[in-house]
């Protein structure tokens, strides 16, 4: 079917106090898997492309874009692409031309007045070209080989009165909020703070967005929908499902060399893995 944007998908998940899964992409096996595990649970789906993705294909975007967007128009789920995690204005003006829908534009590494700042003069262009667009506000660490920052240290959380005065003066579409997740975490132990969450709902009129979702235990993430999560990011969870399909595969098969042999056993365990967290989260209370 066509591609769906991300912001209808998002704006419809948030009036029904539930949230769409957005999952990040590398290969084309993850596309496959993402695509596959959403046909699978019967619902809507997020593909999701960061900028560190990107660099990894040598700095192209169209060849993972046009992979992403041939494999959503095959679909029989609604399937929308996201460009994640932007900091390049260069990479944030090839979004609309390769098929993304919306930009997650990352300036929360900047002090709040260079964020703001930033994140404004992107979400400006971005309107402009029909993009949804979502921002950051806090610091969960993690990414570019950073360690996960204590969820006590000062900055680490999004402020309630600092979020609504970010969104009101940046004009962007949706918020992703630091309350205890940290990026790339492999183990799922992280602890949300609800009390803080339920703040920042009641402080925001935009849908909040869980990154970091991959270390958080499944009770964590379905009280986070109960409590206004909307868009839920997941990356590190499919690249774990497939390296240990792969490396359990490559254990019993020491002499496989068909490189079809082990990715297509590392595909379907991240289908399996999209499948549960989209399942999860529909059932969220």
């Amino acid at each position: 079917m066509p591609l769906v944007t991300t912001g209808e998908l998002v704006t419809r998940a948030a009036a029904d106090r539930s949230a769409v899964a957005a999952f990040n992409v590398i290969t084309l096996e993850h596309i496959e898997a993402v695509v596959a595990g959403a046909e699978s649970a019967g619902s809507p789906v997020v593909l999701q492309v960061s900028e560190n993705a990107v660099k990894f294909r040598y700095g192209r975007l169209l060849p993972l874009a046009r992979a992403a967007v041939a494999a959503a128009e095959r679909a029989d789920v609604p399937v929308a692409l996201h460009l994640d995690h932007v900091q390049s204005d260069d990479l944030l003006r090839q979004a609309p031309a390769a098929g993304f829908s919306s930009v997650m534009y990352d300036a929360a590494r900047l002090p709040y007045l260079d964020n703001l700042a930033a994140t404004k003069a992107a979400a400006d262009w971005a309107h402009a070209q029909g993009l949804w667009i979502e921002a950051e506000l806090g610091r969960l660490g993690g990414k570019n080989g950073e360690p996960p920052l204590d969820a006590h240290a000062p900055g680490a959380r999004t402020d309630p009165a600092e979020a609504h005065a970010f969104v009101a003066d940046s004009g962007v579409d949706a918020l992703a909020v630091a309350i205890g997740s940290a990026h790339a975490m492999t183990t799922r132990t992280a602890t949300l703070d609800h009390t803080l969450l339920k703040r920042l709902s009641a402080a925001l009129y935009v849908p909040l967005v869980l990154h970091g979702s991959s270390g958080v235990p499944d009770g964590e993430l379905t009280e986070a929908v109960v409590g206004g999560i909307a868009k839920v990011n997941v990356g590190t969870a499919l690249n774990l499902a497939m390296t240990t399909a792969i490396r359990e595969f490559l254990a019993a098969h020491p002499d496989a060399v068909d490189s079809r042999t082990y990715l297509s056993v590392g595909r379907e365990a991240m289908v399996r893995a999209v499948a549960r967290i989209i399942t999860l989260l529909a059932g969220a209370p």
